[in-house]
């Protein structure tokens, strides 16, 4: 799955962890005011944001855009240099400009936020009558985020463009790779499926969860800062009373609480959807030996692994109440919960209309980072039963022993009885 695509993964992504950590390192440490020698100087820690697009071509914008690049460079030269590989351009260049396209998106979130704050405590004066406005001053404050929108629209369509193309040629890597090795694998069950639709669904998932999960880390990135400085003015929490840093302390709580909840109500599931596919195949395949030899696929066979595959649907169904309760309850409290921390700083007065929606953007977008396994939790598990299945074909290709589920199917053995 990897080894297709990446040159040496482990030594590969052990680097790009290395690489990343040193770079960012240098980056805090005195990199992004290096801009200052070639012009492009940060802004100073008194100054205030930019609202509006032109903050993406702001000097400390641009001078991250430069660093970023010669980051990738070097990373890149290295690996052409120490373990060049067929798919390198797509897999080392590609994966830094997905990196680079997240991190920008992650970006628009945060000029979005910034509008927030003097947009709506506009709006708030002129409700409030305390601050007059034209009605030229409101359309424009609109049309400021107008500007922010549309520049993150269009980054978000070039990206799913070009993240198609690089998740399906992680597919054809992988293709090729089975391909090669087909006079070992075909003895495998469900070979031909495996080399088709699994590696298909691979890369399908892929596309979305490992995407979602580098916006995950970014928007963290990005936004944990901002949510600190938020906190300066939410001194109190409801029931807790005084805390500091109030709303990180709340965000990553009410975060841990709801991922553990999730994948504790889940544990049964990755389990579940892959026997699913095993028993699904032990069916189709029967089906297929029917259509060429009359002595297969005879009635009594075909409803005993019929009855597998009901059995197992019927208790994924069950398994799968409890954790849609749980996994729904949570979705809908987190909707509100932010507003429900804010309460006591609301009833005081001590915030305005721009900061609480400004909080309340924020208090999202880190919630929802940290809750990335509670809202791709049904993907992962999908993910996880084609891990399973493909691995087989891992192990068969580097001659190792084979998962025992598969060691059960080739002697023949019952799989619908197994406890997952």
């Amino acid at each position: 799955m990897f080894v297709s695509f990446f040159p040496q993964p482990r030594l590969f992504f052990t680097s790009v962890v290395a690489w990343a950590a040193f770079a960012m390192a240098v980056w805090y440490l005195g990199g992004e005011q290096a801009g200052a020698f070639f012009g492009l100087a940060p802004a100073a820690a008194d100054t205030p944001p930019i609202i509006g697009i032109s903050v993406f071509w702001s000097k400390p914008f641009l001078w991250f855009y430069v660093y970023y690049a010669a980051a990738v460079a070097i990373f890149y030269a290295f690996w052409s240099f120490y373990a060049p590989n067929r798919w390198q351009v797509w897999s080392i260049l590609g994966s830094a400009l997905v990196l680079f396209v997240t991190y920008f998106q992650v970006q628009v979130n945060v000029a979005i936020n910034n509008w927030y704050g003097p947009f709506w405590d506009m709006v708030q004066g002129a409700m409030a009558r305390t601050a007059p406005i034209t009605l030229e001053q409101y359309y424009t404050g609109f049309a400021t985020f107008a500007g922010l929108a549309f520049v993150g629209m269009g980054v978000s369509v070039l990206t799913a463009f070009f993240v198609s193309h690089y998740i399906f040629r992680w597919r054809m890597a992988m293709n090729d790779y089975y391909v090669d090795h087909w006079p070992k694998l075909r003895h495998i069950e469900g070979a031909s499926q495996r080399v088709q639709e699994d590696t298909m669904r691979f890369s399908t998932i892929m596309e979305g969860l490992g995407v979602n999960f580098i916006d995950s880390i970014m928007t963290l990135i990005a936004f944990l800062p901002v949510l600190l400085r938020l906190s300066a003015n939410i001194t109190e929490l409801p029931v807790f009373g005084h805390v500091p840093n109030a709303l990180v302390v709340a965000a990553i709580f009410w975060s841990i609480f709801g991922t553990l909840s999730i994948a504790l109500a889940g544990f049964k599931l990755p389990g579940l959807q892959f026997r699913n596919q095993r028993v699904e195949a032990a069916y189709r395949k029967e089906l297929v030996f029917g259509e060429d030899h009359a002595d297969r696929a005879q009635p009594p066979t075909l409803r005993e692994l019929f009855s597998n595959v009901r059995k197992n649907y019927f208790r994924m169904y069950f398994h799968y109440v409890y954790f849609n309760i749980v996994r729904y309850t949570y979705g809908q409290a987190n909707g509100i919960f932010s507003f429900f921390i804010m309460g006591p700083s609301i009833v005081a007065g001590k915030i305005t209309l721009g900061l609480m929606n400004q909080i309340a953007f924020a208090f999202s977008q880190v919630t929802a980072s940290f809750q990335y396994l509670v809202n791709s939790w049904s993907t992962i598990v999908e993910l996880l039963s084609v891990y399973k299945r493909l691995r087989a074909f891992e192990a068969t290709i580097h001659g190792s022993e084979l998962p025992a589920i598969d060691e059960r199917f080739i002697k023949g053995e019952d799989v619908a009885t197994d406890h997952y």
